[in-house]
């Protein structure tokens, strides 16, 4: 690859996961860490995407501080939120995770639904506070600073107190093989414990995540009740999900 397109590589994936890892991108586009280390700097310089420890962040995932910056895709996650929706019932108690797919629809909640949503994620819980209805709670401690999500043994502990009626996923990668993936540990450990305390799970996922795959599994395809997308639920390329036995909406 040439410089330009390693960078445009980057910033893409950027936009699929909100974060990279240095690693990762040297395997992906087969060239040294080096080089991967003078792509981040120079794209962090340029104001493109924050540089960390191991690899870099979204400026649109760290809206705290980049307020200005796009949601990437953000009118298909407008979709698929107002799908969510559909499945979200009076008083249900709704385990959520973080993501801007969540964010979404913690926007477009309806002002008269009463309902319990528990979660970590930080910028979720600012959405769902701002609702007139809706009882917030706050789980764990620990900040996942990258995430934006409460990790650790405190929130899983506090997690497995709850029976929640739906776990809705905010999804890094889907495939038919692997199930639902994810790229940091503490991450997936908090998705686990969300799934087995819930009655439903909800995946979540433009989809263009369809059909890729990280390298920690967080589920089992079978272990998902639906999957929420942009496309038409006849679409072809959501034909293997319903044969495998997972509801498309």
């Amino acid at each position: 690859m040439l410089k330009k397109e390693r960078q445009a590589y980057i910033l893409h994936r950027l936009d699929l996961h909100n974060k990279v890892l240095s690693a990762k991108l040297c395997v992906d586009m087969n060239v040294s860490e080096d080089t991967v280390r003078r792509d981040l700097q120079e794209l962090a310089e340029a104001g493109r995407l924050i540089k960390v420890h191991g690899g870099a962040l979204s400026l649109a995932f760290n809206e705290v501080h980049f307020s200005s910056s796009p949601v990437y895709s953000q009118t298909q996650k407008a979709v698929i939120a107002q799908k969510v929706i559909g499945l979200i019932r009076e008083n249900m108690y709704v385990l959520t995770s973080g993501g801007t797919t969540i964010i979404e629809m913690a926007k477009r909640l309806p002002p008269q639904l009463r309902a319990t949503f528990i979660t970590g994620s930080i910028p979720a819980v600012n959405a769902y506070i701002a609702h007139p209805n809706i009882n917030v709670v706050v789980v764990g401690d620990k900040v996942n600073k990258e995430s934006k999500i409460t990790v650790g043994a405190s929130a899983i502990a506090k997690i497995r107190e709850v029976n929640a009626d739906l776990c809705i996923l905010g999804t890094n990668a889907i495939d038919l093989r692997r199930g639902i993936t994810d790229s940091d540990w503490e991450v997936v450990e908090l998705k686990k414990a969300m799934i087995a305390t819930s009655a439903k799970t909800v995946c979540l996922t433009i989809a263009e995540k369809l059909n890729s795959f990280e390298a920690l599994q967080v589920c089992e395809l079978k272990q998902i009740d639906y999957l929420v997308t942009e496309l038409d639920p006849t679409d072809r390329l959501l034909l293997p999900y319903i044969e495998a036995g997972v509801t498309v909406l």
